[in-house]
């Protein structure tokens, strides 16, 4: 299965992941390619696929990015191959998307995907996470949190909903475990083609 998380920026989105892949070997995090410059902390391959914006192009001309989009000045993608070489194997695949990928990716694979809106429990605690964050300048900041307010409007098109709230990072993964568990239950299960 593919399971797509998303939800505005700063709510959690690479620690429930994380956190997932420590539960279940079975999950693969699929390493979305972007132009953006490396932050400090961040690993090559792990992270992100840091590539030029010239390598994306290429990558955009051959066709090998399910989806794409230029966020915030810069490019981020999600590599079929990956996807394809995972879920041979037996994997379930698991896409970090902000909003506007997770629409498209809505759009390219349809009822075939679970998506999750990851939330945090207040927009006062959202705002905190992102002033704590340090990654921002303060001008970038007030356009994340309108962002933000922006795309929780979008939840409605989404399968469900989880909270993410400050010092509850487990409770938060075991309802996408459970979510995985349900869906892993359904008599009718969802199909995927990429």
């Amino acid at each position: 299965m593919i399971l797509v998380i998303s939800g505005p920026s700063g709510v959690g989105k690479d620690a429930v992941i994380k956190r997932l892949q420590e539960e279940r070997e079975e999950i693969h995090f699929v390493v979305t390619a972007t132009s953006r410059a490396i932050r400090p902390g961040e690993v090559d391959g792990k992270d992100y696929h840091f590539v030029n914006k010239e390598e994306f192009l290429t990558m955009i001309e051959r066709e090998e990015l399910l989806e794409y989009a230029l966020v915030y000045g810069e490019y981020k993608g999600i590599p079929k191959q990956q996807i394809r070489d995972y879920m041979a194997k037996g994997h379930d695949i698991v896409l970090r998307v902000d909003i506007q990928g997770a629409a498209t990716l809505r759009h390219i694979l349809g009822e075939s995907a679970i998506f999750i809106f990851l939330v945090a429990e207040s927009e006062e605690a959202f705002v905190k996470r992102l002033i704590h964050r340090k990654t921002e300048t303060p001008d970038m900041l007030l356009v994340r949190i309108a962002t933000a307010r922006e795309e929780v409007r979008r939840m409605k098109h989404f399968d469900y909903v989880v909270v993410n709230a400050e010092g509850k990072l487990e409770d938060a993964v075991k309802q996408v475990e459970s979510i995985i568990d349900a869906e892993k239950a359904k008599v009718h299960r969802r199909s995927v083609k990429i």
